[in-house]
């Protein structure tokens, strides 16, 4: 099996232990490193909304927490329960998360199944991001 197959059958995967009660919106995300690890996350929501993770931030901050900094690919596969896959591109938040760790050549795989998805760079889905450059370090 292919890296891109993997890591899109991971992503769906991650979707069963989502945690949506309030938007039966579910997510999960699978990043990969360059020495071949990869990460997986789910959306984790709270009542107040704002403690509430993405999966693709959790998939980072899991990878993140294991010394991990660095990251060639992420796939993530969203919808609502019971209805079929469609292709869930991330939140601005979490482009903005995964530019801290990555650069603009970072495949970003927005699944519907492991064999129908959509790729796109990071640069592609956040022209013009914010980073550490731009305040000088």
């Amino acid at each position: 099996m292919d890296k891109t197959t993997e890591l899109c059958k991971a992503a769906i995967g991650m979707r069963s232990k989502s945690y949506a009660p309030y938007s039966n919106f579910r997510v999960g995300a699978a990043i990969l490193t360059p020495d071949g690890r990869i990460f997986t996350g789910c959306n984790i929501e709270n009542s107040a909304f704002g403690p509430s993770i993405c999966a693709e931030r959790c998939a980072v901050a899991k990878a993140v927490s294991e010394g991990c900094k660095d990251f060639e690919a992420i796939a993530i596969a969203g919808g609502r329960s019971g209805a079929e896959l469609d292709y869930c591109p991330p939140c601005g938040v979490c482009r903005q998360v995964l530019s801290e760790f990555a650069d603009k050549d970072l495949k970003v795989i927005l699944v519907k199944s492991e064999t129908d998805f959509k790729a796109y760079t990071l640069g592609e889905l956040l022209p013009l991001s914010f980073g550490a450059e731009d305040m000088g370090v």
